[in-house]
């Protein structure tokens, strides 16, 4: 046995992938649930659609700053304490979003909600990199990068279908009733994988050590500008489809939920080929593909757009672009946390911090770009080119492709 998740039964480890993949969930979800209620939100707030958006990038932003203190922490004290304090914080949070009676108030409970959901992602994928490594961690990440991937489409649909029956308010119900599972699951369920003498104790690494040692590596640093940029074409599309596809093209919260539901399946197909193509091909051959899509499919958007063939010209390349995401994501986590496993939370953390805090940043540009005509698939597309350019500069021009060594078995 390489690694201890060898020794682990198959059913056993089947557990772990789906609590592992739930907590993992618990940050896209606190981002994305309410995107399909952003109308309703600029009604009953009496505002404008940039303000909504601006919520969105608080709870981001929160989200990566979170993992940036979680991260370290869990090298240093173990991965269950922080990530139980942290999701406690999320059920709280959520219900002050819950009851918040001013546009302001619910910022700031939204930021505290994102802090609150940073610890799932960040604890469960230092967990399987505790546990695994290789090609194996390839197989295990994979699951974990389908939901990354996933979860913030699927979280509209999902949305969409609690607004039939509730008003906005009960969507963070909701959520907090799921970070209280998780948080009962986490206390109960969720084992201890960083022994004492591993920890950054007396003796040990500090946590500004543990960065000097990530951050110097010159192919985490290019995997970090993938994945920020990768996150923020995603998240463009995602923080505009709201006003795009709803007040644009008409469609209700059912369709446009139903809309993301099929984007959804491009991502599964994505990321569940990236395991395979990666394990025997190296990851940093299929980033070169799927980076080289991105630019392709967004593109593409503009320039159907621009010849006016309306809807299908935007929802037809995006699902190519949902798809490259889909390869992206699962190669991005195995390049950052395979040559990192002594500072697995370290690297979790920053790479969560990157990909959410700089997509919280840039996404709000769609709607600066279009405060004078309105969202459209043209003026979402540009911030999404924009993205995948330097997504394939930094590929390579600073990962190198042909200077990555193979994974080890």
């Amino acid at each position: 046995m390489l690694h201890p998740g060898d020794a682990i039964p198959a059913r056993k480890r089947l557990l772990y992938i789906i609590l592992l993949g739930a907590l993992t969930a618990l940050g896209p979800f606190t981002i994305d649930l309410y995107l399909p209620a952003f109308p309703v939100l600029e009604d009953d707030f009496q505002t404008t659609a940039a303000a909504i958006q601006l919520t969105l990038t608080g709870t981001m932003i929160g989200f990566g700053v979170g993992q940036l203190i979680v991260g370290p922490l869990s090298d240093k004290v173990g991965r269950r304490v922080p990530l139980i304090a942290v999701t406690a914080l999320h059920v709280v949070a959520s219900v002050a979003a819950a009851l918040a009676p001013t546009l302001v108030l619910l910022s700031v409970s939204r930021v505290f909600m994102g802090i609150g959901a940073a610890a799932g992602g960040v604890v469960a994928m230092a967990i399987v990199r505790d546990l695994f490594g290789g090609k194996r961690l390839v197989v295990m990440l994979s699951r974990l990068a389908l939901v990354t991937g996933v979860a913030p489409v699927v979280a509209p649909l999902i949305g969409a279908g609690l607004l039939a029956v509730m008003p906005w308010r009960g969507l963070f119900i909701v959520l907090g009733v799921y970070g209280a599972v998780l948080l009962v699951c986490a206390i109960l369920l969720v084992p201890e994988t960083l022994p004492p003498a591993r920890r950054g104790g007396k003796g040990g690494a500090t946590i500004l050590q543990r960065y000097k040692s990530v951050l110097s590596d010159r192919v985490f640093l290019g995997v970090l500008v993938i994945g920020g940029m990768t996150f923020s074409g995603l998240f463009s599309y995602l923080s505009a489809s709201s006003f795009l596809f709803q007040e644009g093209y008409g469609f209700d919260a059912q369709q446009y939920g139903l809309l993301f539901a099929v984007n959804s399946l491009g991502l599964v197909i994505g990321v569940q080929t990236a395991s395979r193509l990666a394990a025997r091909f190296g990851p940093q051959w299929v980033l070169a593909g799927s980076t080289a899509t991105l630019v392709v499919a967004s593109s593409t958007i503009i320039l159907l757009d621009q010849l006016g063939l309306g809807l299908w010209g935007t929802v037809v390349p995006l699902f190519f672009f949902m798809t490259a995401c889909g390869f992206t994501f699962p190669c991005i986590q195995v390049l950052a946390l395979d040559r990192h496993g002594k500072a697995a939370g370290t690297a979790a953390s920053l790479l969560g911090a990157v990909n959410f805090g700089v997509a919280g940043l840039i996404s709000p540009v769609v709607g600066w770009i279009s405060q004078d005509t309105g969202i459209t698939g043209t003026s979402m597309a540009i911030v999404m080119v924009g993205c995948a350019v330097v997504a394939v500069l930094a590929l390579w021009l600073i990962v190198r492709p042909r200077s990555v060594a193979q994974l080890t078995p």
